[in-house]
């Protein structure tokens, strides 16, 4: 048992006092107020309820929501594992199990001197230089034997991270192919004095002419967006950017936030331009609360350029500025309804639409809510006009695509081209050989075979947000799958039963084959609850949840049906196996001391 002094009552005021005492601040609260002891203990959460005038239940029911607010004691060292499928190809599983074995604990506890907890925790966008892992939520990637022993003796020597050697924290862009917004050179707030050269209204024509849509997957037109909520009635409007890039295989806005970061910003207050909205949020994810500091630091290097704040650019009635709002470890927040909830402060449960976000958003206001590279995009539009940039690519799918490619390549990396570029052709480029399938688009995309290498990336054949993950002919397909459906049970938010527990016994059926228990009912009970999810699921983590089985089964049916061991049903216990250790105890183990199925007592 440990205990701990009460987080003193001063320390949680300022913290209060900083976030202006706003309910709808309570996780970035909750957050900084883990800061102060590592974890959130019961009268941290009593006194913030009582302060912001809220209920202790739903301050408790925010902070057990996400997976990176602790509401027992994790250790002054937290340390999570990256368990993408991509980094279990590179071995995370073995590190994880090395490092555990050093440091004398089991995954999932904490340490008994209370010193550290090690567990394994969702993708951490590292997936081009894994294994990777999280150490009191800094980013490490790169993982080999000889830095698991270090870091095991920097945690037994209870060294800070700040004394950590830097190169541990060191993240490489790894841009392999550039076209034109990687290739952009924009002085800032350029973009900016265009489009305002051009009015709201032109501005607006220029999007509309440019076809750009949206780059978050679901490709829904930006303009039609931006128009709604400019037509939308309620003020202020809001331009939210979703940098909440949970899908697994997914990093380019990482990259896009740590060189461009200009690009993105310039990009948000174009839309406020068009919009006329006076109020932004960057929603960073979690994992990449590393890239925070340097964030901040160009918002204040841009409002004192005049290019935030108040009459930008000169120009009188456009005020428009941006706050960072951190989340917390909840891969449904990447649902733009979902991340308005934890907007707000609350858990990230997406809402029932309609209404939509561009008419009742972000505390009922009309919302915008774009993706990273969706609004580093509108800088081309505003510097070369929306009939140039819409001539790149192919009819339905304008300008060129970010893909992050990870897996079994020579250089896995961030490649961007023009929309209409075969999947061949990147397997090329990166140097994959003896490839069997890729995942386009993470956990929720498509699984391609090798005879739809020809296919494209673009919106009207293989659309994607941007994952671009490679199997060779040594992977187990099933065993992808299987890690994408683990992945889908672990991060629902248990809002709706499809999904809460159709998630759940999808991953306990893949566990059954896994486990030498797989019957051909099996497949057929699957097939039922592909069925079951894709249709009657709340929002779209439910629906996608199948879709890696669903592919699989359809392509790479062999990879089950070698695990099957009955035509008719095998059930997943084994009673008789789990008799053994009682059996030993005993000193019985004749056939007497065994149980026998129906068949065998009567054959």
């Amino acid at each position: 048992m440990h205990t701990q002094a009460p987080t003193p009552c001063s320390a949680l005021d300022g913290i209060l006092q900083h976030h202006g005492h706003r309910p709808t601040e309570l996780l970035q609260i909750l957050i900084n107020a883990q800061q102060l002891e590592g974890w959130l203990p019961a009268p941290t959460l009593t006194y913030l309820a009582r302060a912001l005038h809220l209920p202790r239940a739903r301050v408790e029911g925010v902070a057990g929501f996400y997976s990176f607010l602790y509401t027992r004691p994790a250790g002054r060292f937290r340390v999570l594992f990256s368990d993408n499928i991509t980094d279990r190809m590179l071995g995370n599983a073995e590190l994880m199990d090395a490092l555990c074995r050093k440091l004398w604990i089991e995954p999932g506890k904490l340490s008994e001197d209370g010193l550290v907890s090690i567990d394994a925790t969702s993708c951490t966008g590292l997936c081009d230089q894994g294994p990777a892992m999280l150490v009191n939520g800094r980013a490490i990637g790169q993982l080999n034997h000889r830095r698991i022993n270090e870091i095991a003796e920097l945690i037994r020597q209870q060294r800070p991270l700040a004394q950590w050697p830097s190169e541990y924290f060191h993240i490489d862009d790894n841009i392999r192919r550039r076209d034109a917004l990687l290739n952009l050179d924009m002085k800032p707030g350029a973009a900016l004095a265009s489009a305002i050269a051009r009015g709201r209204a032109g501005w607006l024509a220029e999007m509309q002419a440019s076809n750009l849509r949206g780059r978050g997957g679901a490709g829904f037109a930006t303009a039609v967006k931006w128009s709604s909520a400019r037509n939308a009635p309620g003020e202020p409007k809001v331009i939210v950017c979703n940098a909440d890039e949970g899908e697994p295989g997914t990093f380019k806005d990482r990259v896009l936030l740590n060189t461009y970061a200009d690009l993105v910003f310039e990009g948000m207050t174009l839309a406020a331009w068009a919009v006329g909205a006076s109020e932004g949020f960057l929603y960073l994810r979690g994992e990449y609360s590393h890239l925070l500091p340097q964030l901040e630091t160009v918002l204040a290097r841009r409002r004192a350029e005049g290019l935030l704040g108040m009459r930008i650019l000169h120009e009188p009635g456009f005020d428009f500025d941006i706050r960072i709002h951190l989340g917390a470890g909840a891969y449904v927040c990447g649902e733009e309804s979902a991340l308005i909830e934890s907007l707000e402060g609350k858990r990230g449960t997406p809402r029932i639409r309609p209404p939509f976000p561009v008419t009742c958003g972000y505390l009922g206001r009309p919302t915008v809510v774009n993706n990273v590279e969706t609004l580093a995009k509108t800088c081309l539009i505003a510097l070369q006009g929306g009939e140039a940039f819409a001539a790149t690519g192919t009819a339905q799918s304008a300008g060129t695509k970010l893909l992050s490619i990870s897996g079994d390549c020579a250089a896995p990396g961030i490649y961007e081209y023009p929309f209409g570029v075969s999947i061949a052709r990147v397997l090329e480029d990166c140097g994959a050989s003896d490839t069997q399938a890729v995942q386009v688009g993470g956990a929720s995309g498509i699984c391609l075979a090798g005879y739809e290498f020809q296919r494209r990336i673009a919106y009207e054949d293989v659309p994607t947000a941007g994952a671009f993950m490679i199997f060779d002919g040594t992977r187990d397909l099933f065993e992808v799958a299987r890690s994408f459906v683990h992945f889908f049970a672990h991060e629902s938010c248990g809002f709706c039963t499809p999904c809460r527990v159709g998630t759940a016994l999808l991953k306990g059926f893949m566990d059954k084959l896994a486990d030498g228990h797989g019957a051909q009912a099996d497949l057929a009970d699957i097939d039922w609850l592909d069925r079951l999810l894709k249709n009657a699921s709340h929002c779209g983590l439910g629906s996608a949840a199948p879709n890696p089985v669903i592919d699989t089964l359809q392509k790479f049916r062999p990879a089950y049906e070698r695990r099957l061991v009955s035509l008719d049903f095998e059930p997943a216990f084994d009673l008789d196996a789990a008799l053994a250790e009682a059996r030993q105890l005993t000193a019985r183990d004749d056939p007497g001391a065994h149980l026998h199925t129906h068949e065998e007592g009567t054959s």
